[in-house]
């Protein structure tokens, strides 16, 4: 086992302290740090500001840390899977800075990457641009964005060296590797742990570099968020 490597998710999450701003990885509930959001939420870490694309559903990913009322902003681009959110939100309890999606990703990134902010014309002229610094360049406006690090980063892989070389699969890369570069400490979980050099340099999304601390997961739920299925389709004309 490596420096890096964890027996168990609890043994980093319990350096989580009250009041941390975390990043977290996943679109909706893709690619999701499952078992690291069960672990925060048993832990009962409070005050947190949770950077994400969404707060996930009632009752799975960062909907449980709702539940316990362990988050107190919450800065997302969408969040409309989820009635705790809307019931907190509107009884004073929670903090919300909606982010258009483009932005939120290029503010992390700018965070993984050392700059601290960048003008971008979305959300001009908008609610979005309330209070922020806005500039002309070639005769159009943009608004200053700035950028965003987290205290903490959770992350979910597909695979990983035990170095913590980060490979993700498919779709849920989304917003994962921009949140590994992001974080001060970056917890990756991941589905699996291979050997030196069975990774592909080519195919790495995340460097080592950015991993603290990698642990591997079992028995991952891997939820789907809203099931949607087509009518079974007939031929014209036909009698079955």
């Amino acid at each position: 086992m490596s420096k890096k490597q964890v027996s168990n998710i609890e043994q980093v999450i319990d350096h989580i302290q009250d009041g941390a701003t975390i990043i977290v990885g996943g679109f909706g509930l893709c690619g999701i740090p499952e078992k690291a959001i069960v672990a925060l939420a048993e832990k009962g870490t409070k005050d947190l500001t949770i950077v994400s694309n969404n707060c996930g559903v009632d009752d799975w990913g960062l909907g449980l840390l709702l539940a316990n009322k362990q988050i107190t902003k919450i800065m997302a681009s969408y969040v409309g899977e989820n009635k705790l959110f809307e019931q907190q939100y509107l009884n004073g309890e929670l903090e919300v800075e909606l982010v258009p999606q483009g932005t939120l990703a290029e503010r992390i990134r700018a965070g993984g990457a050392g700059i601290p902010g960048f003008y971008t014309p979305t959300g001009v002229g908008t609610e979005i641009a309330k209070g922020k610094e806005t500039k002309e360049f070639d005769g159009k406006t943009y608004l200053l964005e700035r950028a965003i690090q987290g205290d903490v980063a959770l992350v979910k892989a597909w695979k990983a060296d035990p170095y913590g070389n980060l490979i993700y699969r498919k779709t849920a890369r989304n917003f994962n590797p921009l949140a590994a570069a992001a974080g001060k400490i970056t917890i990756a979980e991941v589905e699996e742990i291979v050997g030196v050099g069975e990774l592909d340099p080519d195919f790495i999304h995340t460097p080592s570099i950015y991993v603290q601390h990698l642990f591997e997961g079992s028995n991952y739920e891997k939820r789907i968020e809203r099931r949607t299925v087509r009518e079974k389709q007939t031929n014209a004309g036909s009698d079955q």
